[in-house]
């Protein structure tokens, strides 16, 4: 059951670092490193098969560089800020349970951006 839900959530995550090529304030890279990790723990052979594809190169960057430089690091949680901002107050409706856990799972996920990603080497 558990690998079922890590290529589903794999395949999701593929389908949204994809949209992230072209939709503007999407990220790529990070959808794609959580598909290759969760395809790493239950497929090796989706895991191979977007490593092989055009979605790759941006794996092998991160792998490359060693992490994300500031400008990436900077640019995801500006646009992770912005899209909580966004939901928490136009999309979700006042008096919802939503309204403190997304800016809280926002929080946390900027904090591990900044805290946790390594930082890039200067190699390029």
């Amino acid at each position: 059951m558990k690998k079922y839900l890590y290529i589903v959530s794999g395949l999701l995550s593929v389908g949204l670092g994809t949209l992230g090529v072209v939709v503007p304030g999407l990220p790529t890279t990070p959808f794609l490193l959580l598909a290759s990790w969760l395809f790493y723990r239950s497929s090796p052979q989706l895991q191979q098969w977007l490593l092989a594809s055009w979605l790759g190169k941006y794996i092998r960057g991160y792998q490359r560089r060693g992490g994300m430089t500031a400008t990436q690091k900077a640019s995801a949680v500006g646009v992770m800020t912005v899209m909580v901002l966004l939901s928490t107050f136009v999309f979700i409706p006042e008096g919802s349970a939503a309204r403190i856990i997304v800016p809280i799972a926002g929080a946390v996920g900027a904090l591990t951006v900044i805290l946790f990603v390594p930082n890039a080497q200067n190699n390029d």
